[in-house]
């Protein structure tokens, strides 16, 4: 059976008369009444029992319109998608992003996918404060962290690529001050302290969780230190420096581990849930530009590249 074969059945099914279902069609009445015939006599059965009055299904013709309207949906489904992925995608994405590894990573991505579909327009706002997508009328997030909390029912959540925040120094604080083996030799050295609220713990004090490779219980660490900042680049190049040890994503630290300014402390251990999403408010449909900027971010992050 062809698909003409399908829409015709499925029509004069739906129409009650083959005067009706030709109308339907365009076609004349003598048409239909030809075309259900021949298609009967292919298929050996009687589809429909016709009287002067009415016009029934038989059960074979049950059957077939069952799978008919399955066939034809699916028929739909699939010239609907072609369409869309032959026609330009157009319009505005506002996504928002941490200012680190949005300036880092995210912003040249974006930069390509713009270049690939001229007619998009991209606004890319960096924070450390994650807004209200929904009331902000943003598309979605580029993130650090999953989305915990009151919010999360409403949110939608996918995991780009795995990251971590590792314990990094450089050679020089090292050799002047020796390198911890154990959590606990961090309390008696100089940690650089990102801090990204104004809430602070106290003057140089701070917390890190962290958890080994290999366990899966986490480890409180209260470390201190004379030098804080709101701004992780800032403690980035205090660490450079030589001026101690830091708690950091690799996603912005790896080529000054790859060249040896900055070298692992304590290589065991890592804080965990740092690892980069997508999030965005749920809604029942998600534009196909959005659809294919997840998948493109996503391809474009599958690797990690920040790895050293």
């Amino acid at each position: 059976m062809e698909r003409a074969d399908l829409e015709l059945v499925t029509t004069v099914r739906h129409r009650g008369s083959l005067a009706a279902a030709a109308a339907a069609l365009g076609v004349a009445p003598s048409v239909v009444t030809k075309r259900l015939a021949a298609l009967e006599g292919r298929l050996g059965q009687r589809l429909f029992e016709r009287t002067t009055r009415r016009l029934n299904l038989t059960a074979e013709g049950e059957a077939v319109c069952l799978h008919a309207d399955r066939l034809l949906e699916g028929f739909a489904a699939l010239e609907a998608e072609l369409s869309e992925r032959q026609s330009a995608l157009r319009g505005r994405l506002r996504i928002a992003a941490t200012l680190g590894f949005g300036r880092r990573w995210v912003g040249p991505a974006l930069a390509e996918f713009q270049q690939r579909h001229p007619g998009l327009q991209i606004d890319l706002q960096l924070s450390e404060q994650l807004p209200d997508l929904g009331v902000d009328g943003y598309d979605g997030a580029l993130w650090l962290w999953s989305v915990q909390g009151a919010h999360s029912a409403h949110w939608i959540s996918r995991r780009l690529a795995r990251n971590q925040r590792i314990l990094v120094a450089s050679p020089a604080y090292l050799s002047a001050h020796g390198t911890p083996r154990a959590l606990e030799e961090l309390a008696a050295h100089a940690c650089l302290i990102v801090r990204e609220n104004t809430e602070a713990q106290g003057a140089g004090r701070e917390h890190w969780a962290l958890k080994h490779d290999k366990e899966s219980t986490l480890s409180r660490v209260r470390v201190q230190g004379p030098l804080s900042s709101n701004s992780g680049e800032m403690v980035r190049d205090w660490c450079l420096a030589g001026r101690g040890i830091m708690l950091r994503s690799l996603w912005d630290i790896a080529p000054q581990l790859a060249s040896g300014e900055l070298v692992r402390v304590l290589p065991h251990h890592a804080m965990p849930d740092a690892d980069i999403h997508w999030i965005a408010p749920w809604r029942p449909k998600t534009p196909r530009r959005v659809r294919l900027l997840i998948d493109f971010l996503a391809e474009q992050f599958r690797s990690e590249p920040w790895k050293p």
